[in-house]
């Protein structure tokens, strides 16, 4: 949607209760790169990302005085996500004063838009959801946090007044526990079970891709086009890993089981169909461990499939066949698929 700058900016100072010294850079925080002739939010957004996590941060340390840092990192994590963010920028309106020129960022919005009005308790939003969050959600209050930030001089103290109102409601801890974040529900499982977690990302061009290490063995990895829902899949992907090797604790509230097994029957059939009616490129398995001699074989496969959010690689248990190796990758893969929503 294009309405003129001055007019956005003029609503958008009533939403979040601040009038601007300089009112170009409000204007500049609400303009999408579609619009050509005017300077867009880009740099402001560059800003904005280390300022909200930072100011969250400091809010953090402060609040949770006796807690250790990764779960710091994971309530940081929680409130300043591309979907908290998003939904943070629906609750208050600010879609309405969002400008650029591109009709399939409105249907993007309103599809948002209608399944956040759905989900009542997206309020404090750790993960998933419906409907993908638009990043020009994001980035608008990224901008608008980056835009108050220069305004106040670069004052942190004093641009938090601000920002605050935009990530409220903030997420607690309690927020977390209750609503299993897959990665808080991991560092739980590894924490009380004595393993070492080492979760590891890094970007390929536009692809974010995270890995899980638990004991300094790879468990899972996944990738997508977004930095938090790459760590989301990798850790749901591992949950369904070290479900049957620790019993103890259950993931139940948000794993689907397939009959209490593990090994589905003709699960290499059922995903190259799963595949195929997916328009997916056929499952690729390697052989990841192939020891002992032909009375005690151990075979470990892997198996790898490419979806629109990018590529997946699930390991399978030790098995004595090369076949049954397969097959358990090929099940953990499923069971992986439909935990990711992808099934």
């Amino acid at each position: 949607m294009k309405m003129e700058a001055s007019v956005a900016a003029a609503a958008v100072e009533k939403i979040i209760g601040y009038t601007f010294r300089n009112k170009k850079l409000l204007e500049e925080a609400l303009t999408h790169t579609s619009i050509r002739e005017a300077v867009s939010y880009k740099r402001l957004e560059f800003v904005g990302g280390a300022v909200l996590g930072l100011a969250i941060s400091n809010y953090l340390f402060h609040t949770y005085t006796s807690i250790d840092p990764h779960h710091l990192s994971l309530l940081r994590d929680a409130n300043v996500s591309t979907k908290k963010l998003a939904c943070a920028a629906v609750y208050r309106g600010l879609h309405y004063y969002v400008r650029h020129n591109t009709s399939s960022i409105d249907d993007q919005i309103r599809e948002f838009v209608d399944a956040v009005e759905r989900e009542k308790d997206c309020a404090v939003v750790l993960y998933g959801g419906s409907v993908k969050a638009p990043k020009i959600l994001a980035d608008i209050i990224e901008s608008i946090a980056a835009a108050v930030y220069s305004d106040v001089d670069f004052d942190l103290k004093k641009s938090w007044v601000v920002i605050r109102g935009l990530l409220e409601p903030i997420a607690t801890l309690d927020d977390l526990q209750q609503k299993l974040q897959p990665v808080v529900m991991l560092y739980e499982i590894c924490e009380k079970s004595g393993k070492k977690l080492d979760i590891r990302q890094w970007g390929n061009g536009a692809k974010s891709t995270a890995s899980v290490y638990v004991d300094e063995e790879l468990v899972a990895l996944a990738s997508s086009d977004r930095k938090d829902i790459a760590k989301l899949d990798a850790a749901k992907l591992a949950l369904h890993k070290l479900e049957p090797v620790l019993p103890s604790v259950t993931v139940a509230d948000f794993c689907t089981s397939f009959d209490g097994t593990f090994d589905i029957e003709a699960a290499k059939q059922k995903l190259h169909k799963i595949c195929e009616m997916k328009n997916w490129t056929k499952p690729v398995y390697s052989i990841e461990k192939d020891e002992g001699n032909a009375q005690n074989k151990i075979y470990v496969a892997a198996v790898e499939i490419a979806t629109p959010d990018g590529r997946l690689r699930m390991l399978g248990d030790e098995k004595s066949r090369l076949k049954v190796a397969q097959n358990s990758a090929a099940s953990l893969m499923i069971r992986g698929l439909q935990q990711g929503k992808y099934l």
